[in-house]
């Protein structure tokens, strides 16, 4: 058991973690440090720098400290990291690194730390003799943080002493001043989000472990930790978790197949590098029938993927296919394989470490250098061929499974033919159940995806025809997670949204996208436990199936109230607890027994007038965009509660049970 400790105001030197004494560390000077240009628009525009001012971009302060820490110990100089969020919101990262340099920077008169804090594009990073390959090259780093934080600290350990300079806004509030000596090494920096800039001020506990713990699985034997000091666990400690990974990714693969049943014993794993650039790769197979490929640049989750990726797949097909001709398994079933044959099933990590990246894009998020491509291959075939040869029992497990993928496909072909041949070709055939709206313009036009006949008969009614189309959906709809691809198209349910929307995944994955039908897609179910669960069934759908509109931020969830308080003429709607005692409060002074309260427990409890006012008024509604934030926990999630396994779902539901609300 860990007894590191972290001061909860990060106004104090901590000796828990500042463990490392480095001799080596004076090559990290003043002199590494390279600027490229001031931090002037950052508070004018913050949404350009760390992608929006919402959940995501506060989280991305995080995150772009941590990675500070994070290139340390890719350069052998940390090994362990501490982020704590304390009750004011404010964020602690503390680790065992060189200690940011505090000397005079010569072309900027002022010291190294003040430069790397106020001023954009300055840092290490920059200076491939300081650092061989670095994780947050996001070109904002902390100086970003500093520019949007209300107040920020930094207290250095470094050559023997202890130096700390404040900010506020980005504008240092003194100089760098010494505050006592040291025998540590490392960088604790707390910082305190403006909420002037942010619409979001709280950080999920949730959102940063998942991270955390990536960064431990993809940087093995990295001991990082969180400490959530806003709640306390039952014998009154804060919450705090552990990451440290010996195995890494061989660890992670089967942590994200933790609910799925395993096709081979163990995961494949191989490791490598060719001209600098760094290749992991583990690999897992299992009963399932979707395709899950998580890849990474210097830390990066690469969610479009790039040549990494490409090279990868290539590896894959060219050395699985060359080893069923030889066993001559596919010619016995007279059968062609394509690729994606090859990945169904397939859990998959693969993580390079590029010492000079090149991202196509904004968002930073697929791979450009073409030379990866190549290395990638080369290690992942040259280990997938030792493999097979030396396991060959998995091995034939493998190409068994790659066959009844091939049949499946076939059968999928055929089945999504007859969903075109009804939808695309014809040109009509919408489905008979669906209340489509007189516009044409898919940028104006919604549907609802409504629970129940009864329901989606409500909903008609209440509706404004011009733009909002209505479909109801009769109980629950298959589990894409557990079936095969001609299942899902043969499902009625399921074809009737394909052919509603106008869009279905074409065979090779891609997405007809351009004859999307409606671009708000909202699921409106009761709610119930019933709701819960038929929402995200239909969740899992869209995810599995339809990734693309959930990216493009076209799936929005319905949030009908679940009250309704009256006293007289006087109503309100109330769409939680707190809002209904304020309701009484405001009412009746607090007295539940003199107002009457109506408790919705499904949308058919309302009438038309009432849904209308509610839930589907673009005026006054409640809709929740459905948004990814990591790709990696989001299948873990999907897989977790609409697989097999039972104990992993139970965890589950009882660790975010406080979250819920259950009807008994």
């Amino acid at each position: 058991m860990s007894t590191d400790n972290v001061s909860p105001t990060g106004t104090s030197p901590v000796p828990g973690a500042l463990a490392q004494d480095h001799s080596h560390a004076a090559e990290y000077t003043a002199e590494n440090i390279q600027v490229l240009e001031g931090l002037e628009a950052v508070r004018k525009r913050p949404a350009m720098y760390i992608g929006d001012i919402s959940t995501k971009g506060l989280h991305h302060l995080v995150y772009e400290v941590v990675d500070n820490s994070i290139d340390e110990a890719l350069a052998g100089y940390c090994d362990s990291i501490e982020v704590t969020v304390h009750p004011n919101n404010s964020v602690s990262v503390l680790d065992n690194g060189r200690g940011i340099p505090t000397e005079i920077h010569k072309k900027e008169g002022k010291s190294a730390l003040e430069v790397v804090m106020t001023v954009l594009h300055a840092g290490g990073k920059f200076d491939k003799d300081t650092y061989k390959v670095s994780g947050g090259l996001h070109g904002v780093g902390v100086s970003c943080v500093n520019a949007l934080s209300t107040h920020l600290r930094a207290e250095i350990h470094r050559n023997g002493k202890v130096w700390v300079q404040e900010f506020a806004k980005g504008i240092p509030q003194g100089d760098v001043h010494q505050i006592g000596e040291t025998t540590k090494t490392g960088t604790l920096v707390t910082f305190l989000p403006d909420n002037t800039i942010f619409t979001e001020s709280v950080y999920n506990y949730d959102t940063l472990a998942a991270r955390l713990r990536e960064l431990a699985y993809l940087n093995r034997g990295i001991k990082i930790s969180l400490t959530d000091e806003r709640e306390r666990d039952d014998d009154g400690q804060f919450i705090k978790e552990h990451f440290h990974s010996e195995g890494g990714l061989v660890e992670f693969v089967q942590y994200l197949d933790s609910t799925r049943e395993p096709l081979i014993e163990i995961p494949i794993y191989s490791e490598g590098e060719r001209d600098g650039v760094m290749v992991e790769m583990a690999l897992q197979y299992n009963t399932g029938y979707n395709e899950n490929i998580h890849s990474y640049v210097n830390n990066i989750n690469t969610v479009e993927g790039g040549t990494h990726v490409a090279g990868f797949r290539r590896a894959m097909t060219r050395t699985f296919k060359a080893y069923a001709d030889k066993t001559g398994v596919l010619d016995k079933n007279k059968i062609s394989v394509t690729g994606d044959d090859f990945r169904e099933g397939l859990t998959a990590l693969i993580s390079v470490k590029v010492p000079e990246p090149q991202f196509e894009g904004q968002t930073k998020t697929k791979l450009g250098n073409s030379e990866v491509s190549g290395i990638v291959d080369t290690i992942t075939g040259e280990a997938l061929g030792i493999y097979l040869e030396e396991h060959p029992r998995m091995a034939k497990i493998i190409i068994e499974k790659v066959v009844l993928a091939a049949k499946a496909r076939i059968a999928a072909r055929k089945a999504r033919e007859q969903v075109q041949r009804k939808n695309v070709l014809s040109g009509a055939g919408l489905p008979g159940k669906l209340a489509d709206c007189s516009s044409k313009d898919p940028g104006e036009s919604e549907v609802f995806l409504v629970e129940g006949d009864s329901a989606g008969g409500t909903a008609k009614q209440g509706r404004d025809r011009t733009f909002q189309a209505i479909l109801p959906l009769r109980g629950k709809i298959l589990n894409v997670e557990k079936a095969m691809e001609h299942r899902i198209f043969d499902n009625e349910e399921i074809k009737n949204i394909y052919t509603a929307l106008g869009v279905y995944p074409l065979e090779d994955k891609s997405l007809n996208i351009e004859k999307l039908r409606y671009h708000k897609i909202v699921i409106m179910c009761d709610a119930d436990v019933d709701g819960s669960h038929i929402t995200t069934l239909i969740l899992t759908f869209f995810y599995r199936k339809l990734l693309r509109l959930v990216e493009m931020g076209y799936i929005y969830i319905a949030t009908p109230p679940l009250y309704l308080v009256k006293k007289g003429k006087q109503s309100r709607y109330c769409w939680n607890d707190e809002e209904r005692k304020k309701a009484v409060e405001d009412m009746a002074g607090g007295k539940e027994d003199s107002v009457h309260i109506q408790r919705y427990k499904g949308l058919g409890e309302m009438n038309a007038e009432q849904l209308w006012e509610t839930t589907m008024d673009p005026s006054v509604r409640k809709l929740r965009r459905v948004t990814i934030d990591s790709a990696v926990e989001a299948d873990r999630i999907f897989s977790t509660l609409m697989g097999d396994d039972v104990p992993p779902r139970r965890e589950f539901i009882e660790k975010h049970a406080k979250y819920a609300k259950l009807d008994i």
